[in-house]
């Protein structure tokens, strides 16, 4: 592989085929494929004392996937969902021209020791989509397809590839895989991927022409294919991706949209609070400070 960009801490320099990054979206790259932001949260170790309240926030033109590897979220939002999701599950939850939610520690573990980790993402929906009706979906584990190839466990948590397929309802062509490995192992399945594809290491490293990257990382292939790579042992990635949109996605805060109006048309929602409440809910978090 040629032509890597390495980016830590918004410094650049160039050695070989990716553009790598911590977060997405970072500085040289916003998005890959509809996958507009990933956050990994923790691992974070909580105290009895100490619990997880994102009050009810808005979001537009997107989805959303929680996927965790340790403890709980209670998930309630404006359809009227309450769902905990817990290791391993998965909740998808669409916004298209609105929905608010919020994200807490479940009542029975606020009192004791607790641990959070996992990945939170947003997935942009498709400009004749982005003003849908809101949904939500909960992917139970035993329901999401896994297979082994050689000492690798793979998991398709979203979309479809592989002659797989993840009862996600996605909303344009995608993927999100999870491999695992126990021992060294070369990956080669970038032939089976498409559109622009990326690599997010979670924990152990990865190599390749010499070059070796570590966990918090994200590798962006520039010619949409992610070439042969060694996983070393007990090493978890993301290989996600999926077709690009043809317009740009302006994000501003929780918004996600292919055009300024709709953003501020959300804006102005949320500063005069007419999107639809959550049930039980009377906190909320404020619009960030206008410039």
């Amino acid at each position: 592989m040629s032509n890597i960009k390495l980016i830590i801490e918004e410094r650049p320099s160039n050695i070989g085929n990716f553009m790598v990054g911590r977060l997405l979206p970072f500085r040289e790259k916003r998005m890959v494929g509809p996958f507009a932001f990933i956050d990994h949260m923790g691992p974070t170790c909580m105290s009895d004392y100490e619990n997880l309240d994102v009050p009810p926030h808005p979001h537009i033109g997107l989805s959303t996937l929680t996927y965790l590897f340790e403890g709980s979220i209670m998930h309630k939002d404006s359809l009227g969902t309450e769902m905990e999701i817990k290791p391993g599950q998965i909740n998808w939850m669409t916004a298209g021209k609105g929905i608010v939610h919020s994200e807490r520690t479940p009542q029975y573990l606020r009192s004791s020791n607790k641990m959070l980790h996992g990945l939170q993402i947003w997935v942009a929906l498709p400009k004749e989509l982005e003003e849908m009706e809101p949904s939500f979906f909960h992917v139970p584990e035993n329901e999401i397809p896994e297979w082994k190839a050689d000492t690798i466990a793979f998991k398709l948590i979203a979309g479809e590839i592989l002659g797989k397929k993840s009862p996600v309802p996605v909303y344009s062509p995608l993927y999100l895989l999870e491999l695992k490995s126990t021992t060294r192992q070369t990956v080669t399945i970038g032939d089976h991927l498409f559109g622009e594809s990326a690599l997010y290491i979670l924990e152990g490293s990865i190599e390749s022409e010499g070059n070796t990257f570590g966990p918090k990382q994200i590798l962006i292939a520039k010619d949409s294919k992610l070439c042969a790579f060694d996983m070393a042992e007990n090493t978890t990635i993301y290989i996600f991706g999926g077709e690009p949109f043809p317009e740009e996605r302006i994000i501003y805060w929780n918004f996600v949209a292919s055009t300024k109006e709709l953003i501020e048309k959300a804006k102005e929602k949320w500063l005069t609070q007419t999107f639809d409440k959550v049930p039980g809910e009377s906190e909320f978090v404020p619009l960030p400070e206008q410039k």
